[in-house]
């Protein structure tokens, strides 16, 4: 086979006509309970499991000042038990039973998930009801539990250098909007969090009017969708929550950080743009310009930066498109040893203007969008995956924006790519941090330059 690439092949398959084996179109019911709990259920019968998930629409965005990280420590609290069912024992019985549980947060979202064989959908429809309403918040587990969220925030960003670079630009980005906040939280601010924060967040928030049920697996929705209706139906609707109405202003001049450590072993920089999301028209094509810029070894970061010049062990991008309200669209690297921060600064620069002076190339526009057309629909194959898309994107926009993802893709030009370049990736729009390496001996003189490491 000549190097077409198995994604190119894969995709050519999945649009043939139908007679000849395409992909059959994935049908989402949608309903919306009296309480104001919104259900999505698609039936996927390929294996005999399920998926459940419930999503609650709050996250990071959501809180006040002084009391970041509410929402993060509020997910590992919905695992403390109820007065029917204790702690730890939510997981213990989902386990038993052959099944997998888990959670998550996000700036917008706090996802909670069960994966069993189909036979026993039951549990979460007897259990996610429970903790939505009964949540009982032992001060003892909350102080038990906020000890073991500032740890996690000890080990995934204080000591990591390049973690703790990404959140100072976070921060530094944005002024009014709470995106500038960490979702984990800010550790004096979870010093500070108490039981009453917890519980007047949980009555805020968790409620069946701010929540979303994705099913995805083997069931018969006429069969489910009932028993969801039991199980959910009875809790009160609660009241309407609080609008972030914080808007960030436009950035209109250049902001940089630099941050020294003496953990870190190379200097890493990162330059993010501010760009929307993804009810803009335009995400399609950033999201395109992503994947062109760093969708792999042969994306240009890579070749240009990596191999090419060697000024970088590695480079990236990533855009935050699925996101409730305008974010980053970042370019990263690690600095090659022996190499300056301001040497792969100034090769990114030269990436970006070449994108705005130059057309991109016919083919390097369809590999990328053939990338992105096969990892999206490839991830559906796990109904896990299927449903965490759903659920992201009805919580910041409507699963329809799920539904139009592959068609908005498909008609994304060489001139969107280069026009968008235009529009978003400006100085003035940029933030760029730097992570220097402290060596104390070495009188290291530049701020943001790296001297060859010594054997």
């Amino acid at each position: 086979m000549r190097r077409a690439g198995w994604m190119t092949l894969a995709m050519l398959l999945l649009s043939l006509p139908a007679r000849s084996g395409a992909a059959r179109e994935l049908e989402v019911f949608e309903t919306t309970l009296a309480n104001g709990l919104k259900v999505l259920l698609l039936e996927e019968h390929k294996a005999p499991v399920v998926t459940f998930h419930i999503w609650y629409r709050v996250g990071s965005r959501n809180e006040q000042l002084g009391r970041t990280g509410l929402a993060h420590l509020m997910e590992h609290m919905m695992f403390k038990g109820t007065a029917r069912i204790g702690g730890r024992e939510f997981s213990q019985i989902i386990r038993k039973n052959g099944g997998r549980d888990n959670a998550f947060t996000s700036q917008d979202f706090t996802g909670y998930f069960v994966t069993v064989a189909a036979d026993r959908i039951r549990l979460s429809l007897e259990l996610e009801p429970d903790r939505m309403v009964n949540l009982v918040l032992d001060p003892e587990e909350v102080g038990r539990e906020r000890s073991v969220v500032m740890e996690e925030r000890r080990l995934r960003t204080e000591d990591s250098p390049t973690n703790s670079l990404w959140e100072e630009v976070q921060a530094a980005a944005f002024k009014a909007h709470p995106y500038g906040n960490p979702i984990i939280g800010w550790m004096d601010d979870l010093r500070r969090l108490s039981r009453a924060d917890l519980l007047a967040f949980y009555k805020t928030y968790y409620a069946p009017n701010n929540a979303v049920v994705v099913v995805v697996g083997n069931f018969d929705r006429a069969d489910l969708l009932p028993k969801i209706q039991e199980a959910f139906g009875a809790i009160p609707q609660g009241p309407v929550p609080p609008s972030v109405r914080s808007i960030e202003p436009p950035q209109n001049g250049e902001r940089r950080v630099a941050l020294t450590r003496q953990d870190a072993q190379l200097p890493y920089i990162v330059a993010a743009y501010h760009a929307p999301n993804l009810t803009d028209p335009d995400s399609y094509a950033l999201d395109v310009l992503e994947v062109i810029l760093a969708g792999g070894r042969s994306a240009r970061l890579h070749r240009h930066l990596v191999y090419e010049k060697q000024l970088a062990l590695s480079a990236g991008a990533y855009y935050a498109r699925v996101s409730a309200d305008p974010d980053l669209f970042s370019l990263y690297a690690t600095v090659s040893p022996g190499k300056t921060v301001e040497e792969v600064e100034q090769a990114f620069d030269t990436e970006i203007e070449r994108l705005k002076t130059e057309l991109v190339l016919p083919r390097e526009l369809q590999k990328a969008k053939n990338q992105i057309e096969a990892s999206f629909i490839f991830s559906q194959d796990s109904i896990y995956s299927l449903a965490r898309q759903l659920a992201s994107y009805e919580i910041v926009a409507g699963w329809r924006y799920w539904k139009a993802y592959v068609p908005g893709i498909r008609v994304v030009t060489r001139e969107d790519i280069q026009r968008v370049a235009r529009k978003y990736l400006t100085t003035k729009s940029r933030t760029v941090g730097v992570l220097i390496p402290e060596r104390p001996n070495r009188g290291q003189q530049s701020g943001v330059s790296s001297q060859p490491q010594e054997r």
